[in-house]
């Protein structure tokens, strides 16, 4: 099963025939995981397709979250609200969103690796146009086709490994995956936050792109073609019954809503808590805000020790666990007191990640078909809780300040507390 590692000169000639669609229809669907096993921890294999995976997320995450820092700078720059200027944010998770409806169903006809490859190296192009626009409505167009193209790898990655991941260890693969996420939202977030008070934040956006660039390449290069990938039909009646039967089950439609919530709340803080520390009486640099991004490092570690521990305590303890700490950090940022505010950051993303990577491994065990379909369904929800509740939460910042930021953020996680006791009740809920 090993596949050698191609060198890059041979990209283009071998896309199509490491291409999950070129191989898969060949094997007899009666006889895939007979004769093809899982990836396991610990092969050669898993390496790769970790390695692979976590550059992806990163690139991806770094992309998509790389003007969250840069915010009251575009602002100023633009001429725009705090909340207008959100949508540079929320038009990209928005788009994601929608073209996730799309990408998720084409990948379960064509296949997983070539989407992916294609959706990272268009997402990085448009980064590198967006540092060359000079209207507000340039700069909006650029995010949206940005987070169009992302959705090629957000639930597309999600898809590969639940399928060839051996299931022992989807949630521990599934928690490295999103560590990467993690990292390259820091990431995205701290190099634009620091160039930006030392350049500009044209300069910021051309250095993420050009790392977005050498991640896709890497991916191409490195990721193995799928084993256990079965083409399904992207006829409109085909795609309208499996997504009926998702929205039927008993477990995935909580799992949506789950999502909904969890990025909600995670996106609504990070928006404006820069907003909060340069303003009176922190009055915190850009750099500083920037630094502040590193309590991401706390998601690579949470996620994958959140999947590990799904073993021994099941999914619902782990994720009631991990929204608990959520709320436990917001409440901590009311505090006056930075070091606080750091603390309670920390916890809160922390959290988070335990809670999306228990959450997103789940739609994997729970679909029974369609699954890219699935994955596509939950990161929609996901995406449109970022926008809806990332632009919302500008209404609570300039009406009631962060106070009323936290008890929104609150309000949200107290009804993903009320998601989950539902979700206990399902057998997938218990241990492993």
């Amino acid at each position: 099963m090993t596949t050698p590692v191609r060198s890059a000169a041979a990209m283009p000639s071998t896309l199509a025939a490491n291409d999950d669609a070129a191989a898969a229809p060949k094997i007899k669907r009666s006889t895939l995981n007979n004769k093809l096993p899982y990836i396991e921890r610990g092969t050669p294999q898993f390496m790769r397709v970790t390695l692979a995976l976590f550059s992806a997320g990163l690139a991806t995450f770094a992309l998509l979250y790389c003007v969250q820092p840069i915010l009251p700078v575009l602002s100023q720059d633009f001429g725009v609200s705090p909340a207008e200027s959100s949508l540079s944010l929320s038009v990209s998770t928005g788009l994601l969103a929608i073209g996730l409806m799309f990408t998720g169903p084409l990948s379960d006809a064509i296949g997983r690796k070539s989407v992916m490859v294609v959706a990272l190296l268009l997402a990085a192009v448009c980064t590198l146009i967006c540092a060359f626009m000079t209207s507000w409505h340039g700069i909006l167009l650029m995010r949206a086709l940005i987070g169009l193209s992302l959705s090629g790898v957000a639930a597309v990655g999600m898809t590969y490994l639940s399928e060839e991941i051996h299931p022992s260890f989807v949630a521990f693969s599934m928690g490295l995956y999103i560590s990467g996420n993690s990292i390259g939202g820091m990431s995205g977030r701290l190099v634009t936050g620091v160039l930006t008070d030392f350049f500009s934040w044209r300069v910021s956006l051309g250095v993420i792109g050009l790392f977005a660039l050498a991640a896709a390449c890497m991916f191409w290069r490195i990721l193995p073609a799928s084993r256990h990938f079965r083409a399904s039909s992207l006829r409109p009646r085909t795609l309208l019954i499996n997504f009926k039967l998702h929205w039927h089950d008993k477990g995935l439609p909580l799992l949506f809503a789950e999502g909904f919530l969890l990025m909600g709340s995670f996106v609504t803080l990070f928006n404006y808590i820069g907003y909060r520390l340069l303003a009176d009486p922190y009055h915190l640099s850009q750099a500083i805000v920037g630094l502040l991004s590193v309590v991401y490092l706390t998601g690579s570690y949470s996620s994958p020790k959140a999947g590990a521990l799904t073993s021994r305590f099941g999914r619902g303890p782990v994720l009631l666990a991990s929204i608990v700490i959520m709320l436990i950090g917001i409440l901590i940022t009311a505090l006056p007191q930075v070091p606080a505010i750091f603390i309670g950051m920390m916890l809160f993303t922390a959290g988070f990640f335990a809670a999306h990577s228990v959450a997103s491994s789940w739609i994997g065990r729970r679909a029974r078909r369609a699954k890219g379909q699935a994955s596509s369904l939950y990161l929609f929800c996901y995406y449109v809780g970022s926008s809806v509740a990332g632009t919302l939460g500008g209404v609570f910042w300039r009406s009631f300040g962060w106070n009323g930021v936290a008890a929104f953020i609150s309000l949200m996680l107290l009804l993903a507390l009320v998601v989950v006791h539902y979700l206990k009740r399902l057998p997938e809920a218990a241990r492993l």
